[in-house]
């Protein structure tokens, strides 16, 4: 396998075409890899459950036949909603760079010789029904945009998804950092996709604050503005960005003055590994862009991991990473300008922060929903069944639910959540109305 001359140049393998045979072979580890939770956002096997009726891959079934579109569940769920506030905040646009798009995936997700990072990669491409573990689909990034467009519009009009770009990591003089670069998704590709199905799709841009020098950082930040972004997007672990560095002040401010959000990761990150500091994922790092007026959005609460309590100092003592995003929601001079998305938070691994979450009414402003995309169609992440036995969820409620994923993960996501009754409560309609805090 060639490495390629430019970082957004796709791999080809002509002289390795697939095999049925090795095919069989990855199947039979990635199903070892689920038994012993090694995929995905898992650190035990306890982590990640398959429904019981369920296929380990997604069925891809389509389009939604009628009698589960016109059920009663989802209707109610679209109850009380002007549907053209209903933004899904966190929808990661992604490709492999075969269609002339500039996406691009770090050789080791196509090597056998990273074996987690290869089954993740099928698993990613799986849930968005595209390709297979060769890629060898017509396209796999035209595929992607595809079947996105069509599973939102099997929603009512005026629902849209934030389609997220992704930009590398970089050394600390502005070059590109290949190695440690998860993938690549365009900031021109994004808003180019955005723009011709503008009816359904918004733009969320992504810039590494050590890729744009200081003097030149309003520019670009206003050249996105123009471009149509919404929001800014950061993995601060996955890129290798110190949300609490000087080095981010430039972008900060020019952030603030054209009034665009920051969605940001916070709390241990384990689908993409990319830089691999999970230290900037501490939810108490994002106190500098707040505390210079950024609006930040928490994606996923901070919901999975540990990080230092560093409001005790370097030394402090490892806590749950959800009590710090708990302890900066719960402090009042964060209260205009400190959100966040409950993207992911349904997965096995999270669910002690949904309970929580949900019952946080006075929390309801400022939060919003996102599915991040493509994961409701992993399948191993999300266990109805699991929400059921937690009397979360009616089994008649779980039956069609489950139903309703094998068509269109998406619509699972959003029914799944607004069905969701936790000790007599329930998300609040303007968490769905997520446009309220992204629409310019």
């Amino acid at each position: 396998m060639t490495k390629p001359n430019h970082p957004h140049e796709p791999i080809r393998d002509a002289n390795n075409p697939p095999d049925p045979a090795r095919r069989d072979w990855l199947s039979s580890a990635c199903i070892a890899c689920i038994a012993t939770g090694a995929l995905f956002q898992s650190g035990d096997a306890s982590a990640l459950r398959l429904d019981g009726d369920a296929n380990l891959f997604n069925p891809c079934k389509q389009p939604l036949p009628a009698h589960i579109a016109k059920h009663e569940l989802i209707a109610r769920a679209w109850d009380g909603l002007d549907a053209s506030l209903v933004w899904d905040s966190h929808a990661h646009l992604l490709g492999v760079g075969d269609g002339g798009s500039g996406c691009w995936i770090n050789p080791r997700m196509r090597s056998l010789l990273s074996p987690k990072l290869y089954l993740q990669k099928m698993f990613f491409l799986n849930g968005a029904c595209v390709g297979n573990a060769s890629e060898q689909a017509k396209s796999v990034d035209a595929d992607y945009v595809t079947r996105m467009k069509q599973l939102m519009d099997e929603m009512p009009i005026g629902v849209k998804a934030m389609l997220f770009a992704f930009d590398h990591t970089y050394h600390a003089d502005g070059k590109i950092d290949l190695d440690k670069s998860a993938f690549h998704v365009p900031n021109q590709y994004a808003a180019g996709v955005a723009a011709q199905n503008s009816q359904r799709f918004c733009f969320v841009g992504s810039l590494h604050p050590h890729s744009v020098p200081a003097e030149k950082m309003d520019a670009a930040i206003a050249k996105l503005v123009a471009d149509g972004a919404v929001a800014i997007k950061w993995l601060p672990g996955a890129m290798g960005i110190d949300p609490a560095s000087p080095r981010c002040d430039a972008m900060y401010a020019a952030l603030k003055k054209y009034h665009l959000p920051l969605i940001t990761h916070a709390g241990e990150e384990r689908a993409v590994e990319g830089a691999h500091q999970q230290h900037f994922g501490n939810p108490l790092r994002l106190r500098r862009p707040l505390d210079m007026g950024v609006k930040v959005v928490i994606a996923h609460c901070a919901s999975m991991g540990q990080d230092v309590d560093l409001d005790k100092g370097r030394d402090g003592k490892p806590v749950t990473s959800f009590s710090l995003f708990v302890r900066l929601m719960n402090e009042q001079r964060y209260e205009s300008n400190l959100f966040a998305d409950i993207s992911a938070v349904p997965q096995t691994n999270r669910s002690a922060a949904l309970a929580h979450i949900v019952e946080r009414d006075d929390w309801s402003h400022r939060l919003v929903n996102g599915s991040d995309y493509p994961l409701p169609g992993v399948m191993p992440l999300i266990s109805v069944d699991a929400l059921v036995e937690r009397g979360w969820l009616g089994k008649s409620e779980g039956t069609l639910i489950k139903s309703i994923r094998e068509y269109n993960p998406l619509l699972f996501d959003f029914v799944l959540k607004r069905t969701l009754n936790i000790n007599g409560k329930r998300l609040a309609n303007r968490i769905f109305e997520s446009a309220r805090v992204f629409r310019r």
